[in-house]
């Protein structure tokens, strides 16, 4: 299991587009990003933030149902 990095939002947004995410629209320093899948439409919220701390990237992993080993290999 790896550990959480410390990234910059746009290297973390480039990484969910790959995995399927449309930025559907920015309001101030969020991204609001959506994904559909089977019959529900999945949304998290990217804060524009230089670097994104750990937790915070970490809530965003869950919320995507991504695992930090498959989000490190889409960046």
């Amino acid at each position: 299991m790896s550990k959480v990095p410390s990234l910059n939002y746009d290297k973390v947004i480039k990484a969910l587009q790959r995995d399927g995410w449309v930025i559907v629209r920015q309001k101030g320093s969020h991204i609001r990003l959506q994904k559909h899948i089977a019959n529900e439409v999945l949304k998290i919220i990217v804060p524009a933030h230089k670097p994104l701390k750990r937790a915070t990237l970490s809530h965003i992993l869950k919320q995507a149902r991504l695992t930090v080993d498959n989000f490190l290999k889409k960046l």
